[in-house]
């Protein structure tokens, strides 16, 4: 029997830096929503993005393209300019992760960073931050609408200390949650088939 590569990159193939290496020319540049911050680099941002790892695994958040975990796809080197960057607000103790996708018309882009608010703060024991505030990076051609729904689940989630009360507006033909899991209306995990990203 021959086997055939998954297309989703599970054999790394030598297309992933170490998870544990902080490799600037295979991430996005910080952005607007970053820029005036304390940005996060080497062994900062390193810490930071292995507890975005656990929580996204905690989660499901799951790029459904590729087929991993969403905060593999820093290490990812064939998509140098896309992935998480962080940095501590200044005035507060919050931290802001700014998301840049592969492409400008990514569909997955509400899905994930949505997914991605609800697991840093609904598992706000894994951090010593207040709230972490994601944003998408103007370079999507939806950054508008989608950090107009993030901002509405941050200020809810300020109100209320949970997520399950936060927006779950879906884009058409993306799931209410991202990857493997998400979450069903009245915010509870659920498990569902992903409908696809094309």
């Amino acid at each position: 029997m021959v086997e055939i590569p998954s297309p989703f990159g599970s054999d790394d193939g030598g297309h992933f830096d170490d998870p544990d290496a902080f490799v600037a020319d295979h991430l996005p540049e910080p952005g607007p929503f970053l820029i005036d911050q304390s940005v996060l680099a080497d062994d900062d941002h390193v810490e930071v993005h292995e507890v975005a790892r656990t929580v996204f695994e905690e989660r499901g958040v799951y790029d459904m393209t590729f087929g991993y975990n969403l905060a593999r796809l820093n290490a990812d080197a064939r998509h140098p300019n896309a992935g998480y960057r962080y940095a501590e607000a200044k005035e507060s103790n919050d931290l802001r992760a700014e998301f840049t996708p592969t492409t400008p018309f990514c569909p997955q882009s509400h899905t994930l960073a949505i997914g991605s608010f609800r697991a840093w703060n609904g598992l706000s024991d894994r951090h010593q931050y207040d709230v972490v505030r994601v944003r998408v990076h103007p370079m999507h051609n939806e950054s508008a609408e989608i950090n107009r729904r993030l901002t509405a689940a941050e200020e809810t989630y300020r109100e209320t200390g949970s997520v399950s009360d936060t927006p779950t507006e879906s884009e058409p033909g993306s799931s209410t949650g991202a990857g493997r899991t998400g979450s069903d209306a009245s915010g509870r995990e659920a498990d569902f088939e992903p409908e696809s990203p094309f």
